[in-house]
């Protein structure tokens, strides 16, 4: 672009209200900061519906105070036309294109993810073989928390060559599973409607959704899996434990054995 051209968008140094635009950049700062608190600890204090609903806006209301910020900086410091907005548009686009091909493919990755609902905050996700909550989602990555408390950033980008597994998509509802494997020798009705008994007596079940006991059998073990609902998508791991230990008490009673791990890995490898 032509010296000439650049001088005739931009205003004079002397005109520029520095002051306006240092004051916009601090509001919209400290407004930032007060919706990624507020919204969240709102969440924390509703129903679990409910945090499901408010936690997803906090991505949306962080975007749009952002580029409204811009908006607002934009005409303080370009001669304000049509053709001079559309320049600076073009221009910012091209440098952000090459210079920042990574970072602006993320970008675009996460207004998509906020608009397309990829992951939510609130949600449990598997990216690349981390496993865990969405608990923000940014301009550049989402961050998740895993079982460990380790908070992992991914980059939004990643969406474009890989598989995201959302477990409960903005719902509180979320399927867990207890498996066991037996002996074949067994009577599977009494060992089914035992296991499905345990299920139905765990206190985190969600009584609403229909627990379901699914039987499959080997070449050398009987595998069973419960599969049930949690009341709350944050309970999903005491919720499992309880069905394990509670499922294997029931099962020693019974007088049912588990199948070695030997035959399992045998059975896994074939």
């Amino acid at each position: 672009m032509p010296t000439e051209e650049l001088t005739g968008i931009f205003l004079d140094f002397e005109q520029i209200d520095f002051l306006r635009i240092f004051i916009i950049l601090a509001v919209t700062i400290l407004v930032v900061t007060f919706i990624d608190r507020l919204l969240p600890w709102i969440a924390g204090k509703v129903r679990s519906r409910l945090r499901m609903v408010i936690l997803p806006w906090t991505p949306l209301v962080r975007l749009l105070l952002i580029v409204g910020a811009f908006f607002m900086i934009i005409p303080l410091i370009i001669v304000p036309n049509f053709q001079n907005f559309v320049a600076i548009l073009g221009a910012v686009g091209v440098a952000v294109g090459f210079a920042f091909k990574d970072y602006a493919s993320a970008l675009i990755g996460g207004i998509l993810a906020v608009f397309e609902k990829s992951y939510r905050p609130g949600d449990w996700i598997t990216v690349d073989g981390a496993y865990g909550e969405v608990k923000s989602v940014g301009l550049r990555a989402v961050q998740i928390l895993t079982p460990d408390d380790t908070l992992v950033s991914i980059p939004h980008n990643k969406m474009w060559n890989t598989n995201i597994y959302n477990e409960n998509s903005g719902k509180m509802e979320l399927q867990c599973a207890a498996d066991f494997y037996l002996e074949p020798e067994h009577d599977a009705q009494v060992v089914r409607d035992r296991l499905y008994d345990v299920a139905l007596t765990s206190p985190y079940l969600k009584l609403s959704i229909p627990v379901v006991v699914v039987v499959s059998e080997k070449p050398w073990y009987t595998h069973y899996k419960i599969r049930a609902f949690p009341m709350d998508a944050r309970d999903q791991f005491q919720f499992i434990s309880d069905l394990t230990v509670r499922g294997k008490a029931a099962l020693i009673k019974l007088g049912v054995k588990p199948v070695s791990v030997s035959a399992v890995l045998l059975q896994t490898r074939s």
